[in-house]
């Protein structure tokens, strides 16, 4: 069973951890998930999973703060975490379940109902990224830590467009217009990419309130030098808390 140390300091600061260890093709996986709410909002509208049974982690960020962001979240978690399996067909299916499910729930909320959505399942055919919106996944491997998933918004189709320079007010406003998320109306199919598992390395799930507030410089230090994933997690979580402009999640599997 996951075990949830929670440290309290001040309300915005509330930090609690869950970690677990799964065995996947010979391989021992040991992961770890947390959450801070920040300065931005009374309420934390990220949502997280780590499977206690089986090699399956989910984040979703919901989009704004009202009650459609918080079903959005929820919804969407549960429905994947009830229907997904460990291959392509199966996550492909339980995307589509969730799009139903997340619009439908959002029928008699005022304003958008959406989220993001990005999971880690693995199986014996290997290890599945399963993306919507701008959440992320990173792999540490041999010291380099690569993005490995691709932000479905219109700041990441303008800057490899040319449209406008990162760090610009242009690119600022296009990031929070996402071409992809959970409930839209158009049901947008998930990125789905398999990945290979080796000893060493190290994954990082998140969502934007650690990618946009913990540079990549920084991230990479904590994930090489955190003594486990429950400190990298813990570590990365305190730093987002520095501008504390957003809620922040983050999840750190470590295969060996």
């Amino acid at each position: 069973m996951p075990h949830y140390p929670i440290e309290v300091r001040l309300p915005w600061m509330l930090m609690g951890t869950s970690s677990v260890e799964w065995t996947v093709a010979g391989r021992r996986l040991a992961a770890a998930a947390g959450t801070v709410v920040g300065e931005r909002y009374d309420a934390n509208y990220d949502v997280l999973h780590l499977d206690p049974d089986r090699p399956l982690a989910v984040v979703a960020d919901g989009m704004g703060d009202g009650p459609g962001s918080r079903a959005a979240g929820r919804t969407a978690v549960d429905v994947f975490v009830s229907r997904a399996q460990f291959d392509p067909g199966s996550l492909r299916a339980a995307v589509a379940e969730v799009q139903t499910a997340v619009r439908e729930a959002g029928r008699p909320l005022p304003g958008l109902t959406g989220c993001t959505l990005t999971a880690f399942a693995a199986g014996p055919d290997g290890a599945w990224l399963v993306q919507l919106g701008d959440s992320r996944a990173y792999r540490l491997r041999d010291g380099l830590l690569e993005l490995l998933t691709v932000d479905h918004t219109v700041a990441w189709l303008g800057l490899l467009h040319g449209w406008f320079a990162a760090g610009s007010a242009e690119a600022s406003v296009a990031s929070r217009r996402l071409t992809r998320y959970a409930g839209h109306p158009d049901e947008p199919e998930p990125d789905l990419l398999n990945v290979a598992l080796r000893s060493g390395d190290a994954l990082l799930i998140c969502t934007d309130g650690v990618s946009d507030q913990v540079g990549y410089d920084r991230l990479a230090s904590l994930l090489a030098t955190a003594a486990g994933p429950a400190a990298a997690v813990e570590a990365i979580l305190e730093e987002s808390l520095t501008p504390g402009d957003d809620n922040a999640t983050a999840i750190v599997i470590r295969v060996s």
